[in-house]
């Protein structure tokens, strides 16, 4: 039994996908951040406040570059369930 994945054990990807999110999150609080001086009115942010708002794209990808890792492992062992479960020899239906 030590061979199947247990429920809880990080699959391929998933560190990814947690970072992804973390540093999406952060960007977009770093862009509401950054636009909300422009509907109250006030002094705006400094422009480099701008550029940490490019963080939500980069978790995007960042996460998405994790799923497209997990569905390759997904993939991969698929593939070698299919060439375990095989029959190695011909199968004939009567012996006569």
């Amino acid at each position: 039994m030590r061979d199947k994945t247990q429920a809880n054990s990080p699959a391929p990807g998933d560190g990814l996908v947690r970072a992804g999110a973390i540093v999406f999150f952060v960007g977009a609080v770093a862009t509401l951040v950054t636009v909300a001086p422009l509907f109250l009115g006030t002094t705006p942010f400094p422009t480099y406040m701008f550029g940490l708002s490019m963080f939500m794209a980069v978790g995007f990808l960042m996460a998405g570059a994790g799923v497209l890792r997990s569905a390759a492992a997904g993939r991969r062992r698929a593939r070698a369930g299919q060439v375990s479960g095989q029959v190695s020899g011909p199968v004939s239906g009567s012996a006569s």
